[in-house]
């Protein structure tokens, strides 16, 4: 397929215009990243952001591979000289793999059928003579075929129905149909198969259950599909036979006179569905079905991933990181503003073998030597009954500290990782993960980072999805956020430096190892002299990389060394040295600049004066700071506190495609359902809350023997 129609199709699946896809496959032809492109090449985009981007760039690659497989198969046909100009034609119109698939099939080399057999035996002239004889008795038609390996006429007969059941199968448009008509009319049906392996009955709804194909949502099929593999239901597609078989006859039975042949062409269809079609075909449903639900739940996974990224960090506090547990003890961890780990300890204050008043004076002891603002408590195993100890704590002595319940998703992994290892030799597994907890509330990216993406667990059955889909969609989050906050070159982690665009994990470990070898880096350019660092590893990395207190204050900006001229232009124009920028009167001397006027004087596009500027005014300014900050909290809820109408402010723990989970400060967190997250039709819960949000929530029902408790957040009076 030439180009031009390539853009053309690209821009209509994704509502960019032509010159847009034109634009970012010509920047990713030239060895160019997602997050440069959407960064610093926005003239020739028109502004696209990364998964925009992203999109052109998974439709183009899929374009490609189809082409590849259209020449392929255009090739092993022809080898066959089987190739007539429709089949080619056709072949060349598909716009789906599955298309290209079901004009193939009549051509694949099968293994041998019981129609291969059949045709062996010299059976296909009589398969031939069924479909086209109007009148007659086909025991006279099947005579002539009785022979040594073909011992009866019944015989005969037979295996021509096997030739004529696969050639109806082969059959490209009919299979076309009925995939269609199974995907509007076919009912996904599930049943019980062994109760015995269900023991806490998660999938007590399923053993007898039934939905539309087309109705049934994402969370449910994934939900259906555990079922199947842990041996608990069983599921198939229930579809309307006499629809399919109404379909099949219109082609095959043209002749409403029933004769004999026609007798056994409908022996043929029959057979044909029933032993060919329907299980290749429910299959391919089940397969379409799980592929948007896995998509479905790695678009949820990610966008949770996303907001715990891009969580505001909590800059210069020393913070106290306590990492719950009741047989092993609490551990304590406490690191500095900088994130420096200063000392480590463990506390007894849960059974079962409490040491309640030795784990309080410990907690009033490191409150009293250090000047901690805050203490960050994971969400694990015993987080309440720690949180509970810790407000007891915090009640009992006279520091104005706060705590918070962090996410810490994904810190058991990390303490055991090869990372933390080499961080922290001399810890324990669990003293790491105090550590780990402490600096996700400090800065939640830097830590994240060192933990692989899925491990970070804030999406639902992300066990059950394709592993390889999971992990690029995840590492795409993570590289967008990385490189939409920008890095600190001086203090950033290697595990940080590897999402960064254009680096390697040899290149990011490399920079590390000349800052350790060098000291602080003090200008970008020294980056160049990195070994693995080439000029266009340097082009597309070296916005998003920073350097504080450089020789040169736009090093330090998110502004890119091919702007500089530029940039030192606009601060000539708006009278600013450039060692002021980010002070009050530059940000109000930039802010006077008429950007058109400064884009016609330079010649410059518009987007990119606009972003330079904006930059100037702020060259400090963090992303993560829009987002709302964690909520911190001196008291306890206890569930018997709860009243069903109480107003409480909760923190999202985790969004599903039901509704949000919303820690409020008890034991159990409490879900809304996606129908009580605003007023009016809400399609997926996360047009409505992120991960991290803060939120008001009403209490609507507890339900204290089953440890749940239902909210909402529409006010009482508005229901």
């Amino acid at each position: 397929m030439e180009m031009q129609k390539i853009v053309q199709r690209i821009a209509q699946e994704t509502t960019c215009k032509p010159a847009q896809v034109k634009a970012v496959i010509e920047l990713l032809d030239g060895g160019n990243t997602v997050p440069f492109i959407a960064r610093y090449r926005k003239e020739a985009t028109g502004s696209l952001d990364e998964v925009q981007i992203k999109t052109i760039e998974d439709r183009y690659e899929y374009i490609q591979q189809l082409e590849q497989r259209k020449e392929e198969v255009l090739r092993l046909i022809d080898e066959q000289d089987q190739l007539t100009e429709e089949l080619q034609r056709a072949i060349e119109q598909a716009t789906i793999l599955q298309r290209i698939e079901d004009l193939y099939r009549p051509y694949k080399q099968k293994r041998r059928t019981k129609a291969t057999i059949a045709k062996e035996k010299g059976l296909e002239p009589l398969a031939d003579l069924l479909q086209t004889v109007k009148n007659g008795s086909v025991a006279t038609f099947a005579q002539p075929f009785v022979q040594q390996s073909v011992e009866t006429i019944e015989d005969a007969l037979a295996g021509a129905r096997d030739i004529l059941a696969e050639r109806f199968s082969d059959d490209a448009s009919m299979r076309e149909q009925i995939r269609t008509l199974t995907r509007k009319q076919g009912v996904l049906v599930t049943s019980v198969k062994d109760e015995t392996k269900d023991e806490k009955r998660v999938f007590e709804m399923y053993y007898d259950y039934e939905e539309p194909v087309n109705r049934i949502v994402p969370h449910r099929i994934l939900a259906i599909n555990r079922g199947e593999k842990e041996g608990v239901l069983k599921a198939s597609l229930r579809v309307p036979i006499e629809n399919v078989f109404a379909t099949m006859q219109r082609k095959w039975l043209n002749d409403a006179k029933r004769n004999e042949a026609a007798m056994q062409l409908e022996m043929a269809i029959e057979d044909s569905y029933k032993r060919l079609i329907q299980p290749a075909i429910e299959r391919e449903i089940r397969n379409e079905l799980t592929e948007k639900a896995e998509a479905q739940a790695i678009h949820i996974f990610a966008e949770n991933l996303r907001s715990l990224l891009l969580q505001p960090p909590m800059r210069g506090k020393m913070v106290l990181g306590v990492d719950p547990a009741y047989r092993t003890g609490c551990k304590l961890a406490v690191v500095d503003e900088t994130g420096k780990m200063l000392e480590v300890s463990a506390i007894y204050p849960h059974p079962p073998k409490p040491k309640r008043a030795e784990a309080k004076a410990a907690i009033a002891d490191v409150l009293k030597r250090y000047p901690i603002e805050i203490i960050a408590i994971g969400n694990g195993t015993a987080s309440r009954e720690t949180e509970q100890f810790i407000a007891e704590c915090l009640r009992e002595t006279p520091h104005d500290a706060a705590y918070v319940i962090v996410n810490e998703a994904g810190a058991s992994v990390y303490s055991a990782s090869d990372v933390a290892r080499a961080e922290f030799p001399d810890l324990q597994v669990e003293q790491r993960s105090a550590v780990s907890i402490a600096r996700r509330l400090q800065d939640p990216l830097s830590e994240l980072v060192k933990i692989e993406p899925k491990a970070v667990g804030v999406g639902q059955y992300q066990h059950d999805v394709s592993q390889k889909q999971l992990a690029e969609s995840l590492t795409f989050i993570v590289e967008t956020a990385v490189n939409q906050v920008g890095v600190d070159v001086n203090t950033a982690s290697a595990s940080l430096l590897q999402y960064v665009s254009g680096l390697s994990k040899t290149v990011a470990e490399n920079i590390v190892a000349a800052r350790s070898e060098n000291g602080k880096f003090t200008s970008r350019t020294q980056l160049k002299k990195i070994p693995r660092l080439g000029a266009k590893t340097y082009e597309q990395a070296i916005g998003f990389l920073r350097v504080p207190e450089a020789k040169n204050p736009l090093d330090a900006t998110g502004i890119h060394p091919e702007s500089y001229a530029l940039a030192e232009q606009i601060l000539h124009v708006a009278g600013v040295d450039k060692k002021a920028i980010g002070t009050p009167e530059a940000e109000a001397a930039l802010s006077a600049l008429n950007v058109n006027a400064l884009s016609e004087q330079f010649n410059v596009g518009s987007v990119t004066i606009h972003d330079v500027v904006a930059t100037l005014q702020k060259p400090a300014r963090d992303p993560r700071d829009a987002f709302p900050q964690p909520l911190l909290k001196t008291d306890i809820l206890k569930m018997e506190d709860l009243q069903v109408g109480m107003e409480l402010q909760g923190t999202v723990r985790n969004v599903v495609d039901f509704g949000a989970f919303v820690d409020i400060g008890v034991k159990q967190d409490g879900l809304v359902h996606i129908s009580k997250l605003q007023k009016g039709r809400v399609k997926h819960p996360l047009d409505v809350v992120s991960l991290g949000d803060i939120v008001t929530v009403w209490i609507e029902a507890v339900d204290a023997q089953k440890g749940r408790i239902s909210l909402t957040m529409l006010q009482p009076a508005q229901q």
